[in-house]
Order: C-alpha cells, then sequence, then structure tokens
C-alpha cells in the first residue's frame, strides 16, 4: 500500500509540475512524427515565405487568439524562431502559459503556401481550444484535443477568423484551385464570401498535407476526391496518414458551422458537423474519427 501510494504522489508531481506537450506520438512530439529534416535560413526553396511574412502570420493569429486565452484566464505564448531549421511545431502546457512554438524550418518548406503555414499554427492552437476528442494519457483524457479534431479545428474555426479582414473574393482569383474544390465549396455555400473562404481553407490543407505526404515518403498523389478508404474501429488519437489528414481538412472547409460556435471539451458533436446531426458533408473523416453511435 505504502508504494502505490508512493507511486500516486510521484504521478502528481510530475502532471502538475513538468510541462506537457500535445501533437505526440510514441513519445514523438510535434505537428508531425519526429524527423531530422533542416532547412536552414539560406535555402531558397520556398520563395513566398520571408522572416517578416513569418512574423506578420503569427502576429495576427496572436491578435485573434490571445484575448480569447486570456478569457479562460491564461496566457498565449507563440515561441518564434526563424532561424531554426526544425520541420516541426509543437503546443505545451505549464500552468497559466499556453504555448505554441513555429519554426522557420517548416515555414521554408517548398511545400508550405504561407496560408499553409498560418493553419500549422491553428493546428497547434487546436491543441488547446479545439474540443473533443482528447488525447489519451496514461489513465485519463489529456488537455490536448488529438490529431485529427486539432486539424479540423483549425481549419473550421481558426483560418475563418484568421481570413476574416481579407479580400478572399479578390484573393482566390489570383489562386490555382482544384476544380473539385470549387464545385464542392459552391455547393456549400451561397454566398459568394464563404465560398471563397471555402476554396482558401481547402487549398491550405492541401499545402500541409502534401508537407505530411513528403516527410513520410509518401508516393501516392494527395486528391480530394480520392479520400483515405480506412475506417478505424476506434478513434485514432495520433497523426493519421496524409490522405486522410487531406480529406479533415477539406470536409472542415466544407462544414457550415460558424467559426465562432464554440465546440466542447465534453461533447465532440457541438459547434462542428456530425453524423448525429444528420449533416452529410463537413463532418470528420471515418479514417481516424469513430463516432460515439
Amino acid at each position: 500500500m505504502k508504494i502505490n501510494h508512493l507511486l500516486l504522489v510521484v504521478s502528481l508531481i510530475i502532471t502538475f509540475s513538468v510541462p506537457t506537450f500535445a501533437c505526440d506520438q510514441d513519445g514523438e512530439t510535434g505537428i508531425v512524427a519526429k524527423n531530422d529534416l533542416w532547412i536552414g535560413v539560406d535555402n531558397k526553396d520556398n520563395t513566398e515565405m520571408t522572416e517578416e511574412l513569418f512574423n506578420s502570420i503569427l502576429d495576427r493569429i496572436s491578435e485573434i487568439y490571445s484575448p480569447i486565452i486570456e478569457e479562460q484566464g491564461k496566457e498565449l505564448v507563440i515561441s518564434r524562431d526563424w532561424t531554426n531549421g526544425t520541420v516541426n511545431a509543437y503546443a505545451q502546457q505549464s500552468g497559466s502559459r499556453w504555448s505554441i512554438s513555429m519554426f522557420g524550418g517548416l515555414a521554408r518548406h517548398q511545400a508550405v503556401s504561407p496560408d499553409g503555414f498560418a493553419l500549422v499554427a491553428c493546428h497547434e492552437l487546436g491543441h488547446h481550444l479545439g474540443g473533443a476528442p482528447k488525447k489519451k494519457s496514461w489513465w485519463s483524457a489529456s488537455w490536448a484535443s488529438n490529431e485529427g479534431q486539432s486539424d479540423y479545428f483549425g481549419n473550421m474555426k481558426c483560418m475563418r477568423k484568421y481570413y476574416e479582414n481579407d479580400n478572399n473574393q479578390q484573393i482566390v482569383k489570383t489562386m490555382e484551385i482544384d476544380l473539385v474544390v470549387t464545385t464542392t465549396c459552391d455547393k456549400a455555400f451561397d454566398n459568394l464570401e464563404q465560398q471563397a473562404v471555402c476554396y482558401r481553407t481547402a487549398m491550405a490543407g492541401k499545402s500541409l498535407a502534401n508537407l505530411f505526404n513528403a516527410l513520410s515518403s509518401g508516393n501516392l498523389e494527395l486528391k480530394f476526391d480520392t479520400p483515405d478508404p480506412k475506417v478505424v474501429k476506434k478513434t485514432n488519437h495520433s497523426h493519421p496518414k496524409a490522405q486522410c489528414r487531406l480529406d479533415t481538412y477539406y470536409q472542415a472547409a466544407l462544414c457550415h458551422a460558424d467559426a465562432y460556435s464554440d465546440v466542447s471539451n465534453d461533447d465532440a458533436n457541438l459547434g462542428v458537423c456530425s453524423r448525429s446531426a444528420y449533416d452529410e458533408v463537413g463532418i470528420r473523416p471515418l479514417c481516424w474519427y469513430k463516432p460515439a453511435n
């Protein structure tokens, strides 16, 4: 009994004293699994991304979400390291500090568009704010929304707020957008502005999915109209495959739920599109998500 009591005390000390990270798969933290890729500041493969743009994207994310997190009695800390070539990103909670760590290496990857980089930040914020389903810890649910939910929240809630003051209809005129995206977004939304935001969020998701595909040495082309056929028997809390993640970003773009309708830490059907509400589009893909019923 004394040994069991001691183990419990030690576990509680670790839980409340050590900063905890999200994006964790098999002990390796990050929006992607641990990798050795390093993209230094002299790399020019991504001609769109500059240090100024890197910081302006994160400035806008901070302006949107610092007040939201402050309302919860917490402080948003965005650690930004342009010179660091790490191709990853992290979320962390330590006391009242909710942090995301962003690196120039990921931003400089040739697959990552500026919108894709903003979506990385939104994914990391999704671990803090994305609601259920949550990751699983040793003995209970974690503070962090799981990987698929962070992808879903990031594109459906965070990116829509990020685009809110942009001239989206004008911006999409300069973009290369997959035909299937314009067709499905136009069907999902009547409003021209909502259609334009749908285009942008879908293509931001494709940018990141292409990054994940490259880092996993995937040799299959990712497409919006070739969804991952996998159907999980239980919710996958780790990183889904690249096509599955593209499917998640795409469905988030198509979801009719408002960016300002709150999600829940307990009820995975609140503030989102769901099968329980008889939604047919915008729902979480079954390649990672197992509905409760």
